[in-house]
């Protein structure tokens, strides 16, 4: 039977040390939101970022927008938290509404205020293997691997799913810890073939059930980064975790796996930006 692997518990872990670092400095962090429409999902995954945030002595001020706002403004006001030297990190929350081009927006985002690791420069610092921040789903999901001392070294990983979210940033910072990795997505030819190699299987695809007990191999770590919701309205990830369960080594569970590692993640890359920009070695 499969070790779970406690996202939420760890995550406590990590905001505790938060915690005490943003107390030790002169003036807490400020992370600014940018928030347009009213997407429910993007409301609840705000106010859980708000949440977090006041946990960790961290401030927030959150710019909630129509979802008519034009381009224009909205790359106004993304303009003026670039020079508020009172906000240490921004967050655009995404999707943004139809309409709306999302690319020039996050790309005017000052890179040492964007937190998310979204901006070209951030993300070619992560490719040279010098990053500024780490995105944070796949910090994350590096943070629960070391946490429960899987090893990632010479062995196969396995990440399904190639968005520049998740799939891509993960495959090269899993490269970067000498993993090899293979990167598979809907053009893939014979996945379970490909994922029953997997010492280490991350599926980020957003699809119930994508993952079988038939594709694991027995005694792999499997991370379930999607997080999907039901008819019934209860979350699930990729994988049938009543079938993969007693299959694999190691699995996370959704909700409670990767979900608060990547909140997690977020509150350490603003409390990094506030001291890299306060000239606080890291």
């Amino acid at each position: 039977m499969a070790v779970k692997l406690d996202g939420a518990a760890l995550a406590s872990n990590i905001k505790a040390q938060i915690r005490e670092e943003t107390a030790a400095l002169a003036r807490p962090p400020m992370l600014a939101v940018v928030l347009a429409g009213e997407d429910p999902a993007s409301q609840i995954y705000v106010r859980g970022k708000e949440r977090d945030c006041a946990e960790c002595g961290i401030r927030t001020r959150t710019h909630r927008l129509p979802a008519e706002v034009s381009q224009a403004d909205l790359l106004a006001l993304v303009d003026s938290l670039n020079r508020d030297e009172d906000v240490d990190g921004v967050l655009v929350q995404l999707p943004l509404p139809e309409g709306l081009d999302a690319r020039p927006i996050l790309h005017a985002l000052a890179p040492e205020k964007d937190v998310d690791c979204f901006h070209p420069l951030n993300a070619g610092l992560l490719a040279l293997g010098e990053p500024r921040f780490l995105p944070c789903t796949p910090a994350g999901v590096l943070e629960l691997l070391d946490a429960y001392e899987i090893p990632i070294r010479g062995r196969h990983c396995v990440v399904i799913g190639r968005s520049r979210l998740v799939g891509r940033p993960l495959a090269q910072l899993l490269t970067a810890r000498d993993g090899t990795v293979t990167l598979c997505h809907s053009k893939t030819r014979d996945l379970p073939n490909l994922t029953r190699q997997a010492d280490i299987l991350i599926s980020a695809v957003g699809q119930p059930g994508l993952v079988t007990a038939e594709m694991v191999k027995p005694g792999a770590a499997v991370i379930d980064v999607a997080m999907n919701r039901g008819a019934d309205g209860k979350l699930t990830g990729d994988a049938d975790f009543p079938a993969v369960e007693p299959v694999a080594g190691f699995l996370t569970p959704v909700p409670g796996g990767v979900g608060p590692m990547t909140r997690a993640c977020l509150l350490q890359n603003v409390l990094r930006a506030a001291r890299l920009r306060r000239g606080i070695l890291c």
